[in-house]
């Protein structure tokens, strides 16, 4: 469908994107982010902005626990924005799981860069 073109066409960048988070390639990542990006701190509530406050968040993140995430699926909204159905496992250091489900994760982009994400949880 014509409408879907966008989604198909950001799908190759979200999928880096997710690629380069499970690898912790936080260099790649910003590559992929507007240097303003708006990213929700789904850790500690509320939200981070820009490079250098995302880049301290995802450091702090990884140094307690081990995210993964992959996307199964993404869709278009009416409004632009694009909602990726991810599959979220999260270990602790030892390996454990701790955490695992599905989320959405609802991103705003410019161009080739991501400028905003938030994070529904679907309620159960």
């Amino acid at each position: 469908m014509a409408g879907e073109a966008p989604a198909v066409a950001h799908e190759d960048l979200l999928h880096s994107v997710y690629d380069a988070f499970n690898e912790r390639d936080l260099d790649f990542m910003m590559l992929l982010l507007h240097p303003d990006v708006d990213w929700p701190n789904g850790m500690e509530g509320g939200r981070v902005r820009g490079h250098q406050a995302v880049r301290e968040y995802w450091t702090r993140q990884w140094d307690i626990v081990d995210p993964i995430v992959k996307p199964q699926r993404f869709e278009l909204l009416p409004d632009g924005r694009i909602v990726a159905h991810v599959h979220q496992v999260v270990r602790d250091l030892d390996g454990k799981v701790i955490m695992e489900r599905m989320v959405q994760h609802i991103y705003r982009l410019d161009g080739a860069q991501i400028v905003s994400m938030h994070i529904h949880e679907p309620h159960n």
